[in-house]
């Protein structure tokens, strides 16, 4: 499995249901990796995307611990064993999980790879990304040049675990 964030200099990824900045390079980069692909995310994740709709192109499966959410145009599982069970049905190299923080947090340990857009800024976060630069099995494999869209620098890094 693979995921997907963009996080500040403190990792942070999130702030009261959005992302911490917009940045059309990094927004191509995530659609160019994702497209086809099978995108996990958490149910506030989705109801934070344009219209609240799954993402066109993709499968999408939407981890909500209310039994009673559906997500149309979304597969939904409502518990950690059933979204673990579901995504075995994909090629691993197909996954790509996309938010949020507790989403994140569960799949992790499963991920072989970590796209990560660093940006090197510090925003209010009320949501974080766990700091790969201090996980033992995390290591840069690439590192693109560093950019920049009006005041902010940004990276793209592949992180790569050397776990699962």
């Amino acid at each position: 499995m693979n995921l997907i964030v963009a996080v500040d200099q403190n990792w942070g990824i999130g702030c009261d249901g959005k992302l911490l900045a917009s940045i059309p390079e990094d927004m191509a980069f995530f659609r160019q990796k994702t497209l086809g692909k099978v995108v996990v995310m958490g149910r506030a994740t989705l109801q934070s995307l344009p219209g609240g709709a799954p993402l066109k192109n993709r499968t999408n499966i939407v981890m909500s611990q209310n039994p009673l959410f559906k997500a149309s145009g979304a597969i939904v599982c409502n518990n950690s064993e059933t979204l673990l069970k579901q995504l075995k049905q994909y090629s691993a190299d197909n996954i790509f999980i996309i938010g949020g923080q507790e989403i994140y947090k569960l799949l992790l340990p499963f991920c072989k790879r970590a796209y990560v857009t660093k940006i090197y800024k510090s925003f209010s976060a009320d949501k974080h990304f766990p700091n790969l630069d201090l996980a033992e099995n995390w290591s840069v494999a690439e590192k693109s040049h560093l950019k920049t869209y009006n005041d902010t620098e940004y990276t793209f890094l592949t992180y790569t675990n050397s776990l699962p």
